[in-house]
């Protein structure tokens, strides 16, 4: 009896394998599962404790704000051009009269170091290697000196308004001496939004131990390991100040209703404006009327944002407030919308609906949460490379000829 061929046997088809070398570096085995800002989002749910997870991903109330940022990009379609030369795609732009490889700002997030004992410090650096803005938060767990020392960075300084001018000042000062491009004003907190996720756990900042935060930290080990044998994660900017520095537990609505200025206007614009030598960035901005008083005030740039969604449940999505808030200005101000980015087709439609470039903190964070400083990276590469994809596939070589005719706005406002 013939023996059985082994071409035609499975033992053949080994033939035609290749197998996958092995990855000796945990965070890049984690990283190859990351393909998309979703994937990450997952990863870092399982990685980091319940509390600390929903303080980076919840929003206000019912969250509908937060969701819509997101789906107000999903209903925007684009319209594809074909049978154009794209063999060289050019996503650079500039922004504040500065050039950068594409157009996107790293937001200002507070208290970054509950993601990983790096916190601001990482994302500078990734910042830097990118080639993008980041705006450090007034309540950073980095020092303003720290950061600014981290690497060649384009830095912003994102500023919460206190009530003591003096400090204020000192914080302007700081940011000046220390080099940072812009100082971006944060106005849409007059007071903390309700974020019921972080009430519901009774989550404090720094995390309180209890029955829960022990139990929490058993299924983190290496979250918590981190957590504990880490300097002490404290409001980096404010250390000494009577504003306190977080190394007491608090709540934020708390911390912001006593040292926060909600009287906080027009005028207190001036003022900084007229103490601020650099560029500066209002973000915040939720209407046209607020757009162009803004532009009439000679605000550089204006960030239409909602806070992503962590203040007023049911204020209106960036990206569907763009147009109108585009055609209002007409280019007396540079626009940047925050708030639901989570591939690199938001960025492109964004532009072509007229913003001058995209901001993004959840999606950065959760890179972090996943795998540290090479996370915020694996973010940054995708949301560059799929950005560069969407402009070959739309047919669009470079980003200033972005316009109005590469999208449908779908289910969204049909007038444009």
């Amino acid at each position: 009896m013939p023996s059985p061929d082994p071409g035609n046997s499975w033992f053949g088809s080994l033939r035609i394998l290749r197998f996958r070398r092995f990855e000796l570096s945990p965070t890049r085995r984690r990283l190859r599962r990351g393909v998309s800002v979703a994937d990450l989002r997952k990863i870092a749910r399982r990685r980091l404790p319940r509390g600390v997870f929903d303080y980076i991903d919840g929003g206000a109330e019912d969250e509908i704000t937060m969701r819509s940022n997101i789906q107000a990009f999903r209903d925007v379609t684009f319209k594809p051009r074909v049978l154009r030369d794209m063999s060289e795609v050019d996503t650079s732009s500039s922004l504040l009269g500065r050039p950068i490889p594409f157009p996107l700002v790293l937001a200002p997030t507070g208290f970054t170091r509950i993601a990983d004992p790096a916190g601001e410090l990482a994302v500078a650096r990734a910042a830097g290697r990118a080639g993008i803005p980041y705006s450090l938060s007034t309540l950073g767990t980095r020092s303003i000196e720290e950061v600014a020392a981290a690497g060649p960075a384009d830095l912003w300084f994102q500023l919460y308004v206190f009530k003591d001018r003096g400090l204020v000042m000192d914080l302007i000062d700081r940011a000046s001496a220390s080099g940072y491009e812009a100082l971006c004003v944060t106005v849409d907190t007059a007071m903390l939004g309700k974020r019921e996720r972080d009430v519901r756990r009774g989550f404090t900042l720094p995390p309180k131990l209890g029955l829960s935060t022990i139990f929490d930290g058993i299924v983190h080990p290496a979250w918590t390991w981190k957590f504990v044998t880490s300097d002490p994660i404290v409001f980096a900017n404010l250390t000494g100040r009577t504003v306190g520095d977080g190394s007491e537990a608090i709540s934020l609505g708390e911390y912001f209703s006593t040292g926060l200025d909600s009287g906080l206007d027009w005028e207190d614009i001036e003022w900084l404006r007229d103490r601020w030598a650099g560029p500066l960035v209002l973000k915040g901005i939720q209407t046209v009327a607020d757009a162009v008083i803004a532009a009439d005030r000679g605000v550089d740039a204006i960030a239409l944002s909602n806070h992503g969604g962590r203040q007023l449940d049911s204020a209106p999505a960036p990206l569907g407030l763009l147009p109108r808030v585009a055609d209002a200005v007409g280019g007396r101000t540079e626009i940047i919308c925050d708030g639901g980015v989570r591939r690199g087709s938001d960025i492109v439609k964004a532009l072509a609906l007229g913003a001058t470039a995209c901001m993004a903190g959840r999606a950065y964070l959760y890179g972090l949460g996943a795998a540290g400083e090479t996370g915020v990276d694996h973010v940054l590469d995708i949301l560059a490379s799929d950005m560069r994809r969407t402009m070959a596939l739309i047919g669009c070589p470079t980003v200033k000829e972005l316009d109005r005719e590469y999208v449908d706005l779908g289910r969204g406002d049909r007038r444009l």
